[in-house]
């Protein structure tokens, strides 16, 4: 498993390897490869999701000491929400190294967001046994951190359809209207697809799991084409 290059990517070498190949293995890939030693990531994404959400969590503290605790909650689940993580996935090149069954690597929208973004939690955690807490803050800072100022400048810490609403309101004077476009996928593992219309106009679509995510995906959107209308950085 060649993972040089990811390594100079998080500026982070791994004393033990094998913790580096956990986090990087889905449990869809030991279906098709019984042979396979590691293990599957979904430990280590549930110690380096608590991790980073400590690291955060002490951040936040400590640079914002006139924010009460409800404004902090908000700006760190915008941090840490599987969008933003698997953002950052696609920054450090995750993607790349991911070890994934036939199937689940066709995946593509939410279900692949998801998967980046659980990966790249199992990383953090893999980078806590590895390196201990310091390491871990160190990737945090540098990959994770920097989007506060995104977060709080476009208002992301808000729910996104209670925002479009206002946005549109305050100067449209019109309430979006979301409508499903589509259902895909079985059952189990439907994919709805939903626009957001104004005045009847479509602005936006969005894909979730459910019609409520696909709607927030969509209202996401929708924001980005509301401030490129008014020019809004």
């Amino acid at each position: 498993m060649e993972t040089e290059k990811l390594e100079r990517k998080i500026s982070y070498k791994f004393k033990k390897e094998d913790l580096l190949k956990e986090a990087l293995t889905h449990r869809s890939y030991l279906n098709e490869n019984q042979g396979w030693k590691s293990s599957h990531n979904e430990r280590l994404e549930f110690l380096g999701d608590a991790v980073l959400e400590l690291i955060v969590t002490e951040i936040l503290f400590s640079k914002y000491p006139n924010y009460d605790e409800g404004q902090l909650t908000s700006f760190r689940a915008s941090l840490v929400n599987y969008q933003m993580m698997a953002e950052v996935a696609k920054e450090v090149e995750l993607e790349n190294y991911l070890l994934l069954s036939k199937g689940e690597s066709k995946d593509i929208g939410r279900a692949r967001d998801v998967i980046l973004a659980n990966a790249l939690e199992a990383l953090i955690g893999a980078i806590y046994l590895d390196g201990g807490y310091e390491k871990a803050e160190v990737f945090v800072v540098r990959f994770i951190m920097p989007r506060l100022k995104e977060v709080i400048e476009k208002g992301l810490y808000k729910d996104a359809k209670s925002l479009l609403q206002e946005k549109t309101q305050a100067k449209l004077k019109i309430t979006p209207i979301y409508k499903v476009l589509g259902e895909e996928g079985p059952d189990h593992k439907k994919m709805f697809n939903v626009g957001v219309y104004l005045s009847n106009k479509l602005i936006a679509t969005g894909q979730g799991l459910s019609k409520q995510d696909a709607e927030v995906e969509a209202a996401k959107k929708a924001l980005e084409e509301v401030r490129k209308q008014n020019n809004e950085e």
